[in-house]
């Protein structure tokens, strides 16, 4: 009996963390979208590393590698976690799913790009889940409806 209450206890303190970090994940696109670039940084960890065409250290080389897209006139770009798997002793996470990237041509016209984001959390010192791997591939196509609707489907956290 003792085994089957303490089973529950560990999958209930697993779907909140998963949950926790989903809803870090979830805010953490909001902070973009609202081109908040202080809460932004405030979701990067001090040893950040973004891996795109080079490699970003820190939250300042981030930031400033992100700034288009906290001016009025940038591109957009939205994310939502598709997967959320989280380190059985709860110290690590990591996040995957689509972002969508929108952007004007020359002709002023909106282009829009797609493609997959994984992340690496951990918890820090202050109990706060923080970014510390990131890095991203764009898509040679759209992705399916479904994958698209994680983008308009109404956050609960």
């Amino acid at each position: 009996m003792l085994s089957v209450v303490l089973l529950g206890l560990f999958s209930s303190a697993a779907g909140d963390m998963t949950n926790d970090v989903r809803c870090r994940e979830i805010a953490f696109s909001q902070s973009a979208e609202t081109r908040d670039l202080a809460a932004f940084r405030s979701f990067l960890d001090a040893d950040a590393r973004f891996v795109g065409n080079g490699v970003r250290h820190g939250p300042d080389e981030i930031a400033a590698a992100w700034q288009d897209f906290f001016t009025d006139d940038g591109p957009e770009i939205a994310w939502r976690p598709k997967f959320v798997e989280v380190l059985e002793d709860g110290t690590m996470a990591l996040t995957r799913g689509p972002y969508r990237m929108r952007s004007k041509d020359a002709d002023g016209n909106v282009v829009e790009r797609w493609g997959t984001f994984n992340s690496v959390w951990r918890v820090n010192p202050d109990g706060q889940w923080r970014v510390v791997f990131d890095a991203g591939n764009a898509a040679a196509k759209a992705p399916d409806e479904e994958t698209q609707a994680l983008l308009s489907e109404e956050v609960d956290c």
